[in-house]
């Protein structure tokens, strides 16, 4: 269904509210009422992306921040279980994936196929953004939330254009193609708040560029047009579905830490974008000093907002609608540092997440309830193969070295190094990466529709118990929660 239609569905759904306010209805019942009109038994969808995030980068934090594992709210959610995350045409072997230690070595997705299969239900190809392995457009959540008249977002610590947010929303063949995948964010789809990094006027040259033309430093907001747009207060398109791009359909555009904090509690306006101010690639990941120090020994880039405030700003904006919302909020960074195996800003960004998660429980103890709301916590895939020291070939746990002491953690699916052909120019120096795993990931969800997918969760890991596949997400919510 086409933007405008998507909005106009939105739209009559909140004229309808109004109009039984007026008829005098109490609005909490019209509210639920709404609610199952087409929408299911979920009156709100939020889901939680840890990028990278296995079992052990949860413990990992668990033991930093509490000295012992099971720390963390969500591990004590009703549903817990694992979920497979291959790409089209892999696979998952529970027995070989635990009597050979290399197994998950191969075979792992990225975060563009990853996203795409969970927020469409259909496998892809890596690298693809919200199409099958023919180019096809597929069907994402968020759409379908709009179909329904629902508000929606996608909120990131990352650059707001790249896979995972862009696996909710875009569709391109081609996750690098951050300007194009922006421009259909910002410009043409129906979404309604949109949080992230990737702001042009904080870009700062690498100073070991490879060979090549530069970056452009506007590409993960479009282009210079589409930033200048944003600034003025004229971008987006018809979002409200009258056949007129007018006030209601402009971007509201937030940078600062503080008009973060500002918009998570109050009015609020009906469609934001926050583009953050400070930083360019990361809120804290990739800031300057020693990146493989302990948590929190190389102080934190003032004035940036957390994970957590960013959060809180984009349920504060979607919960204006009446009918409901879905939101995708994601720790990215976590993938970025466990791809360069620095352990403390693993633990850092997995606490800024954490954290984020505390925010939408309260926020739902406080303004919503579990019968209409659905929270899910997820990893897309694991990054770095992350064990206890002293593994291969067999699995060691990490060593728990008590509250706030870096726990004793190792990582085992590094990179080999490249070297160019005969012929070619030497490389420029490169820290050696990890590569993202085929392991299972931690999967956890809380609301009275998550038993759909315990109730899917029908293959059986020797170590991880009980698990599904990611395709699973969207095709529970199409089929059960959202039915039509």
């Amino acid at each position: 269904m086409k933007v405008l239609e998507k909005r106009f569905v939105k739209t009559i759904a909140r004229l309808m509210v109004f109009a039984f306010i007026i008829a005098g209805i109490n609005l909490a019942c019209t509210s639920t009422a709404l609610a199952k009109m087409g929408n299911g038994s979920a009156k709100n969808v939020i889901v939680m992306i840890s990028d990278g995030c296995g079992f052990n980068h949860i413990d990992a934090a668990s033991y930093y921040q509490y000295g012992k594992a099971g720390g963390q709210v969500y591990e004590h959610f009703p549903t817990a279980c694992s979920m497979s995350t291959y790409y089209l045409g892999g696979g998952y072997d529970p027995y070989l994936a635990w009597n050979n230690f290399d197994y998950v070595k191969s075979g792992a997705t990225d975060s563009a196929a990853a996203a795409t299969a969970m927020s469409t239900g259909v496998k892809t190809k890596k690298g693809a953004i919200g199409v099958d392995e023919n180019g096809g457009t597929l069907t994402h959540i968020l759409e379908r939330a709009e179909e329904v008249g629902k508000s929606t977002g996608v909120v990131t610590s990352v650059q707001l254009s790249e896979a995972t947010p862009a696996g909710f929303v875009a569709h391109n063949p081609n996750r690098s193609d951050f300007a194009g995948i922006a421009n259909e964010m910002i410009n043409d789809s129906a979404i309604d708040v949109i949080m992230g990094c990737g702001n042009p006027d904080f870009y700062v040259a690498p100073a070991s560029a490879p060979p090549g033309p530069p970056p452009d430093p506007y590409q993960y907001v479009g282009d210079i047009g589409t930033w200048n747009a944003l600034k003025a207060g004229t971008a987006g398109g018809d979002a409200n579905g009258d056949g007129i791009v007018d006030d209601d359909d402009h971007w509201n555009l937030i940078q600062t830490q503080s008009d973060f904090q500002s918009l998570a509690t109050g009015p609020a306006p009906d469609r934001v974008i926050g583009v953050v101010a400070q930083v360019y690639n990361t809120l804290q990941q990739d800031r300057s000093g020693d990146d493989k120090a302990a948590p929190y020994v190389v102080p934190l880039t003032p004035d940036v907002p957390t994970l957590e405030e960013m959060t809180k700003a984009a349920l504060n904006v979607l919960d204006n609608n009446t009918n409901g919302f879905f939101l995708m909020v994601e720790g990215g960074a976590i993938d970025l540092a466990s791809h360069a195996g620095q352990s403390g800003r693993v633990i850092e960004e997995e606490i800024d997440f954490n954290h984020s998660v505390e925010a939408v429980i309260d926020w739902v103890q406080k303004n919503s309830n579990w019968g209409e709301t659905l929270l899910i916590v997820t990893g897309d895939h694991e990054t770095g193969y992350l064990l206890g020291p002293g593994s291969d070939p067999t699995w060691q746990p990490l060593v728990n070295n008590d509250k706030d002491m870096l726990p004793g953690m190792e990582w085992y699916n590094w990179l080999a190094p490249f070297s160019p052909p005969p012929g070619f120019p030497p490389m420029p120096p490169m820290d050696p990466r990890t590569d993202h795993t085929n392991s299972l990931v931690p999967f956890f969800a809380k609301g009275d529709v998550a038993r759909f997918f315990k109730d899917s969760a029908d293959e059986y890991d020797p170590v991880r118990g009980r698990y599904f596949d990611n395709t699973e997400i969207a095709n529970v919510i199409f089929n059960k929660i959202w039915e039509e």
